[in-house]
């Protein structure tokens, strides 16, 4: 049981620019381990996937640029930012001039680093713990799913839930940093950046990521 994530989050992360996309910061932590031990102490569990909250993965931060340089693919649409970790993305797409926006993650710190994090921007976002890929894609215009393409299994039902949610109408953006189970079949690519990032969380330190449509 978490005593309390917004705290948790205030003590072991601070407010800083996103590197890629300088018009907004997070409450990021500036090193992976100390803050996996910790999240795995809090939570009570050993072996817990990093927390990806914590940090502006290459993949989220070129989707935001993207939305940030190209507004017109949000504004004044219904967004939905899956698996949103810090809301980063979610964050951009209010600047671009979303009509609404809701963020969705299953990791249970994550409602309150989004909610941190829109406070720190002055934004507003919904927020759904709900495990989205459980139900049908949900009735909005736009979905950005940053960095998904982590591991096979996930990937594959990710990718399939997003398919479903295209043919039913919605625009679908995925930023991704070349991941080892991306697929290029079936998207449109339509730009690259070159993302500064860590040897903690990346094998380079500029990480040549690109955004596609579905």
């Amino acid at each position: 049981m978490i005593a309390d994530p917004a705290a948790f989050i205030a003590a072991n992360t601070r407010l800083q620019p996103v590197p890629h996309a300088p018009e907004i910061s997070l409450h990021l932590a500036d090193e992976v381990t100390p803050i996996w031990r910790l999240t795995e102490e809090e939570l009570g569990e050993l072996g817990l996937p990093p927390p990806f909250w914590a940090f502006a993965w290459a993949g989220g931060q070129a989707l935001a640029r993207y939305l940030l340089d190209q507004p017109h693919e949000v504004a004044g649409r219904r967004v939905l930012d899956f698996a949103a970790g810090s809301g980063l993305v979610g964050i951009a797409a209010v600047k671009a001039g979303a009509a609404s926006v809701l963020c969705a993650d299953i990791d249970p710190f994550c409602a309150a680093a989004v909610a941190a994090n829109a406070a720190a921007n002055v934004v507003a976002l919904d927020f759904t713990a709900d495990d989205l890929l459980d139900a049908p894609p949900p009735d909005v215009d736009v979905i950005c799913a940053g960095d998904v393409c982590y591991e096979r299994p996930m990937t594959e039902r990710v990718l399939a839930w997003l398919a479903q949610a295209n043919a039913n109408g919605a625009r679908v953006l995925i930023g991704d940093p070349g991941r080892t189970y991306f697929p290029r079949d079936g998207l449109t690519f339509l730009a690259e950046y070159r993302v500064p990032t860590t040897r903690e969380l990346e094998d380079q330190e500029v990480k040549r990521s690109a955004v596609w449509a579905l």
